[in-house]
């Protein structure tokens, strides 16, 4: 499936429980954010490998379906607003580029704003 696609199947999910009225640029913000904070709760009190991650079927499954409704919830949101977002990603890649150099940032977390000078 395209993303396009999926897009309007979720807009098509809304609009058939008359649920347009509440996906408002905030409550699909607020909701992505509640989302995020259920996908972390998947990590609390423990910080588990990427294997112990993909080896463990019920801690997969509660990241994938966490991992599903913030992607909902984000596309609902580029949907409401007319974002393509395929070209934010990419817009968002370049920025990233250019704050993140390889030469300075390879191996290190800092984030572009708080790096000194070597």
């Amino acid at each position: 499936m395209e993303i396009e696609e999926l897009m309007l199947e979720i807009d098509q999910f809304a609009s058939e429980r008359d649920w347009n009225q509440f996906h408002t640029p905030k409550n699909l913000a607020s909701s992505i954010s509640i989302e995020a904070a259920e996908l972390l709760e998947c990590f609390q009190w423990h910080d588990p490998k990427v294997s112990d991650v993909i080896e463990s079927d019920k801690l997969l499954d509660s990241v994938t379906e966490e991992i599903a409704d913030v992607m909902i919830y984000s596309l609902r949101l580029c949907s409401i607003l007319n974002l393509d977002v395929i070209d934010e990603i990419c817009k968002k890649l370049e920025q990233n580029k250019e704050k993140y150099p390889i030469d300075v940032s390879r191996g290190q977390s800092t984030k572009y704003d708080r790096r000194v000078s070597r």
